[in-house]
């Protein structure tokens, strides 16, 4: 949504913060990064491909490692660079192979089968990683990418440098971390009071997650390749809103789940970076107000503040971890948001959190595939009963576990467990991962028999 620099300013920061982080995001984000950061170094020195070189970090691979790609049937990391060399399109961002042809596809096996494609690990970081070094018979490109999929922090060409950011340079280490977050500068009576005072005009602009999201969901439903999608259809009596919220909600939220990890040819509203994160923390509220008779307003208030957060809880676990940010952090979003929707108050909202982070933390991110799915399922089974415990005065208490006294600190802890505390788990994720025999990693997927 384009705003002139006169609305730009009077606009909440928490405004700017959605708006500037809320982009639609075709396929999953990692495959789209990864193709993204192979035809940006395309652009930069065109010719015939003599090798393509991409190193990522530990949650860039792991998330690609099995991930449908766009107007693909394949799968992985490797062939989305040489997909992304071949016919990506970097001026369209994540999007960036919406318009690959079957050719194309030809183009990026042979690139493969002829040995010019290599993808390699290059350390466990849940700090976003991708270094595309190309070699044409025209010259030597390097692009890098870091924090955000799509953030270049650095071009080189015939190795020279043309471009640089201060991104580039910062280092990986606690000293080294960015000032504090803009939505760790707000509490959650702060952001629940944003959520319901905002103008309606400001937020406005999240309905376009529903258009984008819905779209997909009904992808889902109809392309022959889904099977959880028409399962869950048929679990909700064969009606896409039915009179039972846990199975409207999840049907919603995981037929278009399940459309984005295979690799349908329709975009995903993301939020902090991820497809699945922006399907969790809207779809499940869409379902509750076309159950309950919401109006819009409503639920675009819902959506900001399921938004805000997400964003609050991955700020501190990192935005790629080795653990399930959709499930956890889009789910406590989602979950807060519903709670809102159903008139709970900040003490009830606070008591959500609690149940949030005492079921479903440490749930693990094994990269975007079907298992993205049944994970989805798990986090609005979670946020629906963790509301509903909660609207009825029950919830865990705050001395127990890792909750925190306050919800802020309920939600850092969250955050913590991801990031320092899984990185052995994220280690022993890529080892099992690296050490599949028959590895589909090189693009396809065994055989159903």
């Amino acid at each position: 949504t384009s705003h002139d620099t006169f609305q730009e300013r009077k606009m909440h920061e928490l405004t700017r913060l959605i708006a500037e982080d809320m982009k639609p995001a075709l396929g999953v984000t990692e495959p789209g990064a990864i193709a993204f950061s192979a035809a940006k170094a395309r652009s930069l020195i065109g010719g015939e491909l003599e090798h393509l070189n991409i190193s990522m970090n530990s949650g860039m691979f792991k998330n690609a490692f099995t991930c449908g790609i766009p107007n693909s049937d394949k799968v992985g990391a490797l062939f989305s660079a040489a997909l992304g060399f071949a016919a990506g399109d970097h001026e369209k961002g994540l999007e960036c192979l919406s318009s690959v042809t079957p050719e194309d596809n030809i183009t990026a096996q042979r690139y493969i089968d002829e040995g010019k494609v290599s993808v390699v690990l290059d350390g466990i970081s849940s700090r976003i990683f991708i270094k595309a070094e190309l070699r044409t018979d025209a010259g030597t490109a390097e692009v890098t990418i870091r924090d955000s999929h799509t953030n270049i922090t650095r071009i080189t060409v015939n190795g020279e440098v043309v471009m640089e950011t201060p991104d580039e340079t910062k280092g990986d280490t606690e000293e080294d971390a960015p000032e504090t977050p803009v939505i760790h500068r707000y509490t959650l009576r702060e952001i629940l009071e944003y959520a319901d005072t905002v103008p309606a005009e400001e937020i406005e602009f999240v309905k376009d997650a529903y258009s984008v999201n819905l779209e997909l969901f009904r992808e889902g439903l109809e392309d022959p390749r889904t099977t959880f999608a028409r399962q869950l259809l048929a679990m909700n009596g064969g009606k896409v809103i039915s009179d039972n919220e846990l199975r409207t909600c999840s049907l919603l939220c995981n037929a278009a789940i399940e459309a984005r990890v295979i690799g349908l040819n329709k975009p995903a509203m993301s939020i902090t970076g991820s497809g699945a994160h922006g399907i969790i923390a809207t779809l499940p509220l869409y379902g509750i107000c076309r159950m309950n008779g919401i109006p819009d307003e409503k639920l675009f208030r819902a959506t900001v503040l399921s938004y805000l957060v997400c964003t609050y809880i991955k700020e501190y676990s990192g935005r790629l971890s080795a653990f399930c940010g959709c499930g956890i952090a889009a789910g406590s979003g989602m979950a807060v948001a519903a709670c809102y929707l159903k008139g709970g108050d900040l003490e009830a909202m606070g008591s959500v959190l609690c149940n949030m982070v005492s079921s479903i933390t440490g749930m693990i991110c094994d990269g975007g595939n079907q298992g993205c799915v049944m994970k989805g399922i798990a986090a609005c089974a979670a946020a629906l009963e963790s509301v509903e415990l909660a609207l009825n005065g029950v919830h865990v208490d705050t001395v127990h576990g890792i909750n925190g006294l306050t919800p802020e600190e309920t939600m850092r802890n969250m955050g913590l467990i991801a990031s320092p505390g899984m990185i052995m788990t994220e280690k022993t994720i890529l080892e099992i991962q690296q050490g599949k025999v028959g590895t589909p990693c090189g693009g396809d997927l065994p055989d159903k028999k």
